[in-house]
């Protein structure tokens, strides 16, 4: 099992991955029912929209509560599920290097014939799978509740939307990895990875409302994950390549690193 690291990582976040997709079926289902009852009040959208800066902050800018896109947007897609995709990720980055480094763990996968890319990479590949799954329990977890509540919601933007929310997820999951590959510090990676999260998120719900600045929003990864809206209009393929790029890059970095930095094993 130690050859294959790969697996050896899904078994080890098997039981975090069952908690974890429980509470993403849970609170996911629970904010589609409350559906029937936000859409009857539709003052509540007309009182939303009299507040631009609460609004971007917290429901991403969607003030349409009657629509089953407008009311998941803000209740769902637009802070709740990037926060529990950053969380997952961030921890499963920090410690697929850093935090084996300070078990004193690596050197027992690095002792056997394997390699440290090959090592970066199977770990990589292992967040990235859980990440997978969570998404498909959100997914689900939104057409059940969708269908308990009789909503018209589209299956192909549901799925897109929750991508988008993967490739968001993995793209500061991988930040964590490379600073945790970097320093070997897992504590130090999940700090900075969050402080750039909210930062991102700050970032892309407030540089908009000035309109001199209003086009900064585009340094946020949060901007390619939700300003296109892809529950409504699908995945828009140059916001979804640069996130996949930023990951990609953050692999090389973690890679270059982790390849000449000394262990502390």
């Amino acid at each position: 099992m130690l050859r294959n690291v790969f697996l050896k990582s899904l078994r080890d976040q098997r039981r975090s991955l069952t908690y974890w997709g429980i509470g993403f079926s849970a609170l996911t289902i629970i904010t589609v029912l409350f559906y029937p009852f936000m859409s009857d009040v539709p003052e509540l959208s007309e009182l939303l929209e009299q507040n631009e800066a609460l609004v971007r902050v917290f429901g991403g800018g969607f003030t349409d509560l009657t629509s089953p896109e407008g009311y998941l947007n803000s209740q769902l897609y637009s802070l709740l599920v990037p926060i529990l995709f950053l969380i997952f990720a961030i921890a499963q980055g920090s410690g697929a290097i850093a935090g084996e480094e300070e078990r004193g763990t690596l050197d027992i996968l690095l002792s056997n014939p394997t390699t440290r890319l090959q090592v970066l990479l199977q770990k990589f590949a292992a967040m990235v799978t859980g990440i997978l799954m969570l998404g498909l329990v959100l997914w689900a977890s939104v057409l059940i509740g969708a269908a308990i509540v009789d909503m018209d919601l589209s299956i192909v933007r549901a799925a897109e939307a929750t991508l988008s929310g993967m490739f968001l997820g993995t793209a500061f999951g991988t930040l964590a990895l490379a600073l945790g590959s970097a320093t070997g510090k897992r504590g130090l990676s999940i700090a900075v990875a969050g402080a750039v999260a909210i930062a991102a998120y700050f970032i892309n719900a407030l540089v908009p409302l000035v309109e001199a600045i209003e086009k900064g929003a585009m340094v946020s990864p949060f901007y390619y994950y939700i300003e296109a809206d892809p529950l409504s209009n699908g995945l828009y393929p140059a916001h979804a390549a640069a996130l996949v790029g930023m990951s990609i890059v953050l692999v090389a970095i973690a890679v270059f690193t982790f390849e000449r930095r000394d262990l502390a094993v």
